[in-house]
């Protein structure tokens, strides 16, 4: 940990039609563009490591899903999956599409929702632990259902709001990381600031309680909006990372991804927790760029 990590990548806030949404890019150079969707209580920094690692690759744009990160409240409150699936459609378009699609988690599940019903702007689809319908009684699941209950959620973060941003974030973190260690200081000091920053927005707590109904909700949607359902008209090219030390979605649930999509490549990280991305991002990112070559070959 002695090695500075890079910084994070710079943001703007872009118009989108009837949003604004924050979103931080790498340098202009690669002619194919990557659109990088973070998880629950997550922003765009999450992507850090992984966008510098495919850098030569794509260009690459990670959004702060509406109410995160730095991006501002939705004008209609709507912070359900469908909501944030319309802002990510709607960067790809001001992009111009179709763009190599990252998810993880919320945005796993998001990411597998704008596949499936914008199949033209999506060249690619990797996702990092997509929090997909999993209705087994688990500790992970089981936190994201109490903080989506009517009231139940709202209380919840009003009283978090009394922990220490320090321990709220080693908390956090040690739901999302296999192994603590691994996590620089540097990357900490900057999420407690974060989390200070944060805890100054009226719209925060609404944003991830919000958010986390979005999740909730989606494991009872029946009919053909059902995400696994979903998964199952996914054409692109799919690659699905699961970390075996994951505590929030099951490693296990690769085995009915392997089913469901189409076209897809299951790849398990023995020692890598809920983030993959941001615990082991080289080997995400080598993954990535396999998934990348096949998508080309695909293409032409």
């Amino acid at each position: 940990m002695g090695v500075e990590p890079i910084p994070d990548w710079p943001g703007e806030l872009i118009e989108l039609g009837n949003t604004r949404i924050h979103v931080r890019s790498t340098p202009r150079g690669p002619a194919e563009a990557g659109v990088f969707v973070h998880g629950l209580a997550g922003s765009a920094t999450n992507w850090t490591d992984l966008m510098g690692e495919l850098a030569g690759e794509v260009t690459g744009w990670a959004l702060d899903l509406p109410g995160a990160g730095y991006s501002p409240a939705p004008a209609d409150g709507d912070y359900s999956v469908d909501g944030h699936a319309r802002a990510v459609i709607a960067l790809i378009e001001h992009l111009g599409g179709p763009v190599h699609l990252f998810g993880n988690s919320l945005g796993g599940a998001v990411s597998v929702r704008v596949a499936a019903t914008r199949p033209e702007l999506v060249r690619s689809l990797v996702l990092v632990s997509p929090a997909l319908p999993d209705l087994l009684p688990r500790y992970g699941p089981a936190r994201v259902a109490v903080s989506a209950a009517p009231r139940l959620g709202e209380w919840a973060v009003r009283r978090l709001s009394t922990v220490p941003a320090e321990r709220r974030v080693q908390a956090t973190l040690g739901m999302c990381y296999a192994d603590l260690r691994r996590v620089h200081p540097e990357r900490l000091r900057l999420a407690v600031e974060e989390v200070r920053r944060r805890d100054a927005l009226a719209h925060a707590g609404q944003a991830l309680v919000g958010s986390a109904r979005g999740i909730v909700g989606e494991y009872f949607r029946t009919g053909p909006e059902n995400l696994w359902r979903q998964a199952a008209r996914v054409t692109a090219p799919t690659l699905v990372i699961h970390g075996r030390r994951d505590r929030l979605v099951d490693a296990r649930m690769a085995t009915r991804a392997g089913r469901t999509f189409p076209d897809v490549r299951l790849v398990t990280i023995r020692h890598a927790g809920h983030v993959a991305q941001m615990e082991f991002p080289e080997i995400v990112a080598r993954e990535a760029r396999r998934l990348l070559a096949e998508a080309r070959v695909h293409a032409g």
